[in-house]
Formats: structure tokens, sequence, C-alpha cells
């Protein structure tokens, strides 16, 4: 597909990831030769030579910098207000698609379903290699996507407000397809289209460090939601019901490990409540009871045995 004019942006963010972005670039050397894509890089203040690195390997590559880190949400408040392109696809920098023909089927699902705000990809985590790519999953409207791969309408992003910045890495999917329903819009998920996404799942879920901060943010980001957008009895019923189910993991299954995160996630809603209460934009009662019986967001797939 190409164009004398920009359709497509890829955006990329990464910070102190050299070698999994490069790997990451050299997938994707067709869209970046393609005169209807624009692939932009946005280094968050690495230390590790990211910048020169690309600049050097991938010099058709649009590259941007913030020379002191200002977050994972800021640079993609950044790239999705400033670049105008009818279409707006987020790639992590260890991401890469496994199927091909991955912008006429981004053009086809748009132009077919009007409502669309964002398309959600089919994600495949893991560090091995696929032997099929095959599914038999279809093509639905779901409540959420996944960070590391999707796609915006630009003109609905422009409806929305920024990416809460202060949820920092997690959970911001959720709030936008809130907002996107709000406003009319949907998340629809388009199984043809396949990420790879270059994670070690289970090696992330042993480091402590890495666990106990993620388990953290992924807590804190859902009750930041859920008293942002959601109905306030509807919110504090979902906040006592996570709780709930927190400490059933600490009492009755022994996952002491969760006892710190939980705590904190608890001192971060606290500390946030003004600026919650301040950003508050509840669904209506119906509304909410709508988006309740969409089908949950395809976060994990696996190939069918």
């Amino acid at each position: 597909m190409e164009s004398s004019a920009v359709t497509f942006a890829i955006l990329i963010a990464t910070k102190n990831r050299c070698q999994a972005l490069c790997e990451t670039l050299h997938t994707l050397a067709d869209y970046i030769a393609n005169p209807a894509v624009r692939v932009v890089v946005y280094d968050d203040g690495s230390t590790d030579g990211t910048y020169q690195v690309v600049k050097n390997k991938f010099p058709t590559v649009e590259l941007w910098r913030n020379e002191i880190s200002k977050g994972y949400l800021y640079c993609r408040n950044q790239m999705l207000n400033k670049i105008e392109a009818d279409y707006l696809i987020s790639l992590d920098d260890d991401a890469h698609f496994l199927t091909e023909g991955v912008l006429e089927s981004i053009q086809r699902t748009f132009d077919s379903q009007p409502m669309a705000g964002v398309l959600a990809f089919r994600i495949f985590w893991s560090t091995q290699k696929l032997a099929t790519t095959a599914s038999a999953d279809v093509s639905q409207v779901v409540k959420s996507f996944v960070g590391c791969g999707h796609v915006w309408r630009k003109t609905a992003w422009d409806a929305l407000p920024n990416y809460p910045e202060w949820y920092q890495f997690y959970g911001e999917e959720n709030w936008a397809g809130l907002r996107l329903f709000q406003q009319g819009f949907s998340v629809y998920y388009v199984p043809e289209i396949l990420v790879h996404h270059r994670v070690d799942l289970s090696a992330r879920a042993q480091d402590k460090a890495s666990f106990s901060f993620r388990y953290r943010c992924s807590l804190r980001a859902d009750w930041y939601t859920y008293f942002m957008l959601y109905p306030l009895r509807k919110a504090v019923y979902f906040w006592m019901y996570s709780v709930i189910k927190q400490l059933q993991k600490i009492i009755r299954q022994g996952q002491f490990r969760i006892v710190k995160p939980l705590f904190w996630a608890l001192v971060d809603l606290l500390r946030q409540l003004p600026k919650l209460a301040q950003n508050r934009k509840p669904l209506t009662a119906e509304k909410f009871s709508n988006y309740q019986q969409l089908n949950e967001a395809k976060i994990y797939w696996n190939p069918e045995k």
C-alpha cells in the first residue's frame, strides 16, 4: 500500500533497550521504506546509546528524544498529539508484526467499522518463535486493548484527553477504552493482525523487584480508573472487591509477596484522591451497564492445540 500522503504512523517509545529496539526496526524495513508510513522512535532519555545507534543504523526513521526521562505515557501523548496521520500504530520496542498485509487490514477494518476508535491486535507473549500464526479467533468489540500492539484512529484520539501520565505505564488502556465508549467509539479486536511481544513472562514474574513494582502499578491503575470513570457505587464496590481478592491471595494462598505492592498501591490511591476527584468523569449508570456487557480484552494469545 503506497500513497503520496502520509496515512499511517508507527510510534515506538523506548528507553535503554537498544538491542530490542534495533531488532524491531529491522522487522519494519518495508514500512520504513513506504512513503505512506511515518516511523517515529521516541527515545526517553536513554543512557545506553540508543539515540546515536538508531540515527546511524536507521537514518530514515524519525527520531525524537528527551534528554531527561519524562515517562512512557508522556512520550505516547506527545506522539499521538503531534503526529498527523489517519492511523497511529503503537508498538513496544520489543514487539513486531508476524502477519502480512497489516496496513491493508487496518484500513479495511476502520472502513468497515466507522465507530471503531482503536483496533486491538492479537498478541503472542514469548521469547520463543511461533510454528504457526493460524487462529480461530474472531473479530469483535472488546472493552480494552494491549499497549504493545494497537492502532488509534486519529480523530478518535483527538476526541479524548491525554493519557493520565501519573499512571506511569500500566492501566492506561482500560482508561482509554472507557473514555472511548463514553464518546461513542469502540475498541475492535482484529485477530488477523498478530504481534509478537518478545517477553519472557516467567522470568519477569521471578524478578522480585520488577514483580513488586508492576503489581503495584497494575492494582493502583485499576483503582484510579474505577474512581474516575465508574459510577460512584460501582467504583466503591469494585475497589472493595479488588482489595478483598488480594487479601484472600495473601491469607488463603500464602502469596505474601503481594503484601508490599498492595500496601503501596493503597498509599498511592490515597495520595491521588484529590487528582481523581478533579478528573472524575463517570459513565452514566446505563452506559456503564452497556459497557459491562462487552467482551473482555484479548490480552494473551497462544496457538490453539
